[in-house]
């Protein structure tokens, strides 16, 4: 019930609608899916083209910079990270190997891909989905979440 107590469902839909609408202007605007780990690849020069693409770069420098304005007007934003460096990376390394894998975050495939009702973006967000809440039910139950 401490869960239920501080939702911010307002927030929470106010900011599901301005990922949407990020999502919906680049699409419209640039003709690209505005899927963070494609963006970041794009950024990075990871890409087929290999240069670097300004548009990409600025939505990823975006995020960050979002996220200074957000508690610059609202307060501190908790966060809550592993206590090991060592789990965070491993962590980081299976979601760039999953993106990669899957052709894609889910930015890309659960905002993106299902409002184009694209298949595959259907598929990998099913996948994702339960392993998502098989992972969250074994750290639970086995004692490794707080």
């Amino acid at each position: 019930m401490d869960m239920l107590a501080r939702a911010m469902p307002l927030q929470g839909f106010l900011g599901g609608a301005m990922i949407g609408l990020a999502g919906a202007i680049m699409l419209l605007t640039v003709g690209r899916i505005a899927g963070v780990s494609g963006l970041l690849a794009q950024t990075f020069g990871f890409t087929s083209s290999g240069s670097l693409n300004l548009t990409a770069a600025s939505f990823i420098l975006g995020v960050p910079l979002g996220a200074v304005l957000t508690q610059y007007v609202n307060g501190p934003v908790r966060s809550f990270y592993p206590s090991s460096f060592t789990t965070l990376i491993v962590a980081g390394l299976f979601v760039g190997f999953g993106s990669r894998l899957g052709s894609g975050c889910t930015s890309g495939h659960g905002v993106c891909g299902l409002s184009r009702l694209s298949p595959r973006s259907l598929v990998a967000t099913c996948v994702f989905m339960s392993v998502a809440i098989v992972t969250v039910a074994v750290m639970k139950f086995s004692g490794l979440s707080k």
